[in-house]
């Protein structure tokens, strides 16, 4: 792979959404659900272990005794309690299991990271980011393949600097997360919505018509019917897409649209495990409490939860 195609594969894995594809695409983005197995706690606690510790951890409980679980989830339950008050609270069981569920974004970020903080230290500039994917590349006036990469590098320095919350063109790693995967963080929204209103609205009005809607989906390639699932869309956007009725959707019925307010399955399941483990019911959990009812958490088989301790000491 030369570097352009590496250029334009990376584009296309770390923007919300840039080409036109011939098939039907999803730009919504939804919260992933906690687990694909049954919550029935009466048959087994498998959708919670899914939930706690992410499905790909949960495939390996079986290598450790209970003895050795309850230890290592003591560990876990540590790095849970972010003020180190002694207590897991809702919040900070939620935002436990978020991390789990989204632990291939840091992973993502992680493998980037090493190849974008050319001084290593410890943060990328935009300069840094720039020179390490668009260096060459910028060089060549008229690149054969067809893709503007000028017109890239303005886009992605305006979303680096939407994700520089100080303003001094240098991230950290938190800021370079939100810089990638925009649609995780709520201060990045807009131009989520930005950059996916550019992609669409191809008469450049600032607005996406019904024909824009469907030809960002489907492409009819010289078929003159149109598959159900497409007149199907034609009618979701007159009767919820267009809120206004006017035709077109603006900013905010497109942020309707991609970014819905989904139902919290990570706040339901936080709760739902304190209220199982909670002994004195005072709302919150302490480390006995949690290991204690540990074969909810994890089981009587366990998990290797090395690796998630060391990637959590960057949540």
């Amino acid at each position: 792979m030369d570097l352009r195609q590496f250029l334009m594969c990376l584009s296309l894995c770390t923007a919300f959404a840039l080409s036109k594809p011939t098939e039907k695409k999803d730009r919504v983005h939804h919260e992933p659900q906690l687990s694909d197995k049954v919550h029935n706690d009466a048959e087994s606690f498998d959708y919670d272990h899914d939930a706690f510790l992410g499905a790909e951890e949960a495939k390996t409980f079986d290598q450790l005794t209970p003895e050795e679980s309850k230890e290592r989830l003591g560990k876990i339950v540590s790095k849970i309690d972010g003020d180190k008050d002694g207590f897991v609270t809702v919040d900070e069981l939620k935002d436990w299991i978020k991390f789990a569920q989204k632990r291939w974004i840091y992973e993502d970020v992680e493998r980037q990271w090493k190849g974008h903080d050319l001084n290593e230290d410890g943060l990328v500039s935009w300069e840094e980011y720039k020179n390490a994917t668009y260096g060459y590349v910028l060089d060549d006036p008229d690149p054969d393949d067809g893709f503007n990469y000028k017109q890239m590098m303005v886009r992605d320095e305006r979303r680096f600097k939407m994700a520089d919350k100080d303003g001094d063109l240098i991230a950290t790693k938190e800021e370079f997360t939100a810089f990638l995967h925009p649609e995780e963080y709520d201060y990045m929204k807009d131009i989520v919505v930005q950059e996916t209103m550019e992609d669409i609205d191809k008469n450049a009005d600032g607005f996406i018509d019904l024909e824009e809607y469907i030809g960002d989906m489907y492409s009819h390639d010289g078929n003159a019917d149109e598959p159900e699932w497409v007149k199907t869309e034609r009618e979701q956007f007159v009767e919820f897409r267009d809120k206004n009725r006017d035709g077109k959707m603006d900013k905010e019925e497109t942020k309707d649209w991609i970014l819905p307010s989904d139902y919290d399955h990570a706040e339901a399941e936080a709760r739902h495990l304190i209220y199982e483990s909670d002994q004195n019911k005072d709302g919150k959990l302490t480390k006995e409490e949690i290991v204690d009812k540990y074969d909810l958490f994890v089981g009587s088989q366990a998990t290797d939860f090395g690796e998630a301790l060391v990637r959590h000491d960057e949540f």
